[in-house]
């Protein structure tokens, strides 16, 4: 039997431009962004009419990456598929981690030691530290800042991976919850260096703000570009620092109170005009209110057991029925609805991943603007292919 290629995009296309009376007033180009554009934050293409410079119409196109995720978890057990969720949004292993096993929490009934929810926080706002450092690095890159923002965000984030890496055995990949707890308690010494990232973050953010927030060509070319409005990204399920960018609050570690959030005092920042700039600013305040929770969480930290006793892995088998669990994900609600028949693997898994949700703004967002602003747009939004495409 004979194999076929899929046919591949034309990278660009010819395209009359017609006028309100019907006529032909020019010429549009329709011009192929991908599959594997530098700046595209993954497997991932954007099919973008312009007018010249101006984009007319946009359209997103994935499905590159698709990996069956959702179908595979259908077909193996509760337990095996928490390390595939490291591969949904793998910069955030760790909360990918937490958002399925409070699902099956929900599901089987079980409860989490006081231990494992503190360790399950630390570990949340250590990954959304990280996520958000090295966004404000790629989304200056996208700018053309291709060296010193970056590389300073990753230096940062090594330090963040150094602690999993000690936690978890794994610097990405972490697998590390599990149902009613965690997989092993904190090592010797993890606590003080975690008491160490965190007292030295300040200062980090001190200098990238001074370094980036007042340049006139960050300001240039993110304010008053990519206008998110409040109702269109309510209406679109936006969520994350997106959403807040736009001024409405709605954090789901406020909301829904899951874990023992409610223990901890911080804020939620909101944005004003829900541009590109707001984006940024929303991702730099949220780094310091999650310090905020962080020394909180590591001062107040208690002994114990770090999973309920009553959690089987083996032969794990929950009661028929359903349930949905979520959490504020660093990009956003991340959630998991299983079904059980009561088998040892789900009759139904599906993710709400707020990568794909978000995405679904982004011709809105590129609309008017031109070419170069749209890789900045896309970079805003915070995707990952892996739960995008899943």
């Amino acid at each position: 039997m004979a194999v076929t290629e899929a046919p591949t995009p034309k990278q660009y296309e010819i395209l009359p431009k017609i006028d309100a009376n019907g006529e032909v007033a020019g010429e549009l180009l329709e011009v192929a962004m991908g599959p594997h554009h530098p700046s595209t934050h993954g497997v991932f293409r954007m099919d973008v009419v312009l007018d010249g410079e101006t984009v007319v119409k946009l359209k997103p196109v994935f499905g590159y990456l698709h990996r069956n995720h959702e179908k595979i978890a259908e077909n193996t057990s509760y337990l095996a598929s928490m390390p595939y969720t490291d591969r949904l949004d793998y910069f955030c292993s760790l909360t990918n981690n937490w958002a399925y096993a409070l699902s099956v929490e929900k599901l089987a009934g079980l409860a989490v030691p006081e231990r494992a929810e503190y360790i399950r926080v630390i570990t949340a706002e250590l990954t959304r530290l990280q996520n958000h450092t090295c966004l404000v690095g790629f989304l200056l890159m996208d700018m053309g800042a291709l060296g010193t923002p970056l590389m300073y965000a990753f230096r940062e984030r090594e330090k963040i991976l150094d602690l999993f890496e000690s936690l978890t055995g794994a610097r990405m990949m972490c697998n590390y919850m599990r149902f009613g707890g965690c997989r092993v308690d904190l090592p010797p010494g993890w606590l003080d260096d975690a008491r160490k990232v965190a007292a030295e973050y300040p200062r980090f953010l001190d200098e990238f703000e001074n370094l980036l927030t007042g340049n006139e060509i960050l300001l240039s070319r993110t304010q008053e570009i990519g206008v998110l409005s409040r109702e269109l990204a309510v209406s679109a399920s936006v969520t994350g620092p997106v959403l807040r960018a736009t001024g409405v609050d709605y954090d789901l570690r406020k909301v829904d109170k899951y874990g023992i959030y409610d223990r901890f005092d911080f804020r939620v920042p909101l944005g004003d005009h829900g541009d590109v700039y707001d984006r940024y600013m929303i991702r730099i305040l949220e780094m310091r209110e999650s310090l905020k929770i962080l020394n909180q969480a590591l001062k107040d930290i208690p002994e114990g057991p770090i999973i309920d006793p009553k959690a089987k892995l083996r032969g794990f088998r929950p009661k028929a029925g359903e349930a949905y669990g979520r959490i504020e994900a660093p990009k956003g609600e991340l959630g998991f609805y299983l079904i059980s028949d009561g088998s040892p693997n789900p009759y139904r898994y599906r993710v709400r991943p707020p990568s794909f949700t978000n995405l679904t703004v982004l011709e809105d967002m590129c609309l008017g603007h031109s070419i170069a602003d749209v890789v900045v747009i896309l970079g805003s939004i915070d995707i990952v292919l892996g739960e995008v495409d899943r």
